[in-house]
């Protein structure tokens, strides 16, 4: 089995900052595309950024410029840096990760179970 847990949310105010870690644990041969997604209430869930094995990135338009995500491969660990957020960035968010279990097996997303972040003054 193969388990994300995330940690970093909670409750912080509109141009503060947080970030979010998400470590990846069990029976992991090599990890893919690390990534975050967030869902608002009343909305589907949305892409906020990837990060690639070799460290390639996107981002979502609605983050571009303030939120960084980056990895650290050794530790199976990816992070979100979220600067000047803003109310409309609340929402829970979930770590994802395209895991290979092993070299004979095709890769398979995993999600962790969701960090809920809250930006209000």
């Amino acid at each position: 089995q193969v388990q994300l847990v995330e940690s970093g949310g909670g409750l912080v105010q509109p141009g503060g900052s947080l970030r979010l870690s998400c470590v990846a644990s069990g029976s992991i041969f090599r990890i893919n595309d690390m990534g975050w997604y967030r869902q608002a209430p009343g909305k589907q869930r949305e892409l906020v950024a990837v990060i690639g094995s070799g460290g390639s990135t996107n981002y979502a338009d609605s983050v571009k410029g303030r939120f960084t995500i980056s990895r650290d491969n050794a530790r199976n660990t990816v992070y979100l840096q979220m600067n000047s957020l803003k109310p409309e960035d609340t929402a829970a968010y979930y770590c994802n990760a395209g895991v290979e279990r092993s070299p004979y097996f095709s890769a398979r997303d995993y999600w962790g179970q969701g960090t809920q972040v809250t930006v209000s003054s």
